[in-house]
């Protein structure tokens, strides 16, 4: 019992990083339509920026989160102005192709100025661990899952609240609908990838301060969030959410449990077999919206 505890906790912490990413799928999908293949590699480089400030520049950990959360909203910026506005009007496989040449550019340019060799990250949690019934856990853990929570309640009153949220949401539903409001549609797009950017790099400084490294393996985060959204719905915050967490259970329980038996593997394949499994019972995920088309 003792041992499943700490998968379900472990996995909980890693669901919830998934969820937060995910999020940046979803806002970048719903007002734009547009499937971001680069998502993972956001996550790395705003890990690295974060590990390459405090530990080059000696700059204080929460100074550095600031100064990375600052460069990620600028990046996400200039990656929409710069590539994906000129795109309007084409085809959405052109887009998302565009998104993949993204991916591996900015792999290659991290793999550059980096390296590929793993880079330890600076203790930022206090590494005494905090006793739950009879489990240490990790604060590192807690404070992880902690600060998902908030974001995530933060962008849920944003989005209901404020005037940007709104106008994201009126975008969301149609674009047209949105321009005849006088909402700048190119503005909200910017929000949206500048959104997206810092929640991943969020993302990836959890994830770093939880592993205590980080290194080129974390774009692979970004691909793993994938199934994620889809299970949730891609336009879904709430499936996000939910997708994240019931992923990253899965994952942890089934690479604790049946990897031992079979050799290794599952934990990589489980999430995509649940994907197809309850695709094909809800084809628009668990809380996607059912598109209906009458001719």
């Amino acid at each position: 019992m003792e041992f499943f505890l700490q998968l379900l906790i472990s996995g909980l912490v890693i669901g919830s990083i998934y969820a937060l990413v995910g999020l940046g799928f979803v806002i970048i999908y719903k007002s734009s339509s547009i499937l971001n293949f680069a998502q993972g590699e956001f996550l790395m480089l705003g890990a690295y920026v974060c590990v390459a400030i405090v530990g080059t520049h000696k700059v204080p950990f929460l100074a550095a989160f600031a100064i990375t959360l600052c460069f990620s909203a600028l990046l996400g910026v200039l990656m929409e102005r710069l590539l994906l506005r000129p795109m309007i009007g084409e085809p959405v496989i052109s887009v998302i192709m565009l998104t993949l040449g993204l991916s591996s550019v900015l792999k290659a340019v991290v793999q550059g100025i980096w390296g590929t060799d793993t880079r330890p990250y600076p203790e930022i949690f206090p590494t005494t661990p905090v006793m739950i019934g009879p489990l240490p856990v990790s604060q590192g853990y807690l404070y992880s899952v902690a600060s998902v929570l908030v974001l995530l309640g933060l962008f849920s009153v944003f989005f209901k609240y404020s005037r940007a949220g709104i106008a994201m949401r009126a975008t969301a539903f149609s674009q047209q609908v949105a321009l005849s409001m006088g909402i700048s549609v190119k503005h909200i797009f910017a929000l949206a990838w500048s959104i997206a950017a810092v929640v991943s790099a969020v993302g990836g400084v959890l994830l770093g301060g939880i592993r205590g490294g980080v290194d080129g393996a974390f774009a692979l985060f970004g691909l793993k969030v994938i199934p994620v959204v889809i299970l949730g719905g891609l336009d879904s915050v709430l499936g996000a959410i939910v997708g994240g967490l019931v992923m990253g259970v899965l994952e942890n329980l089934s690479g604790g449990y049946l990897d031992p038996l079979l050799g290794g593997g599952v934990k990589e394949v489980a999430p995509f077999i649940a994907l197809v499994a309850i695709l094909s019972i809800k084809p628009y995920g668990l809380f996607g919206k059912v598109k209906i088309e009458r001719v």
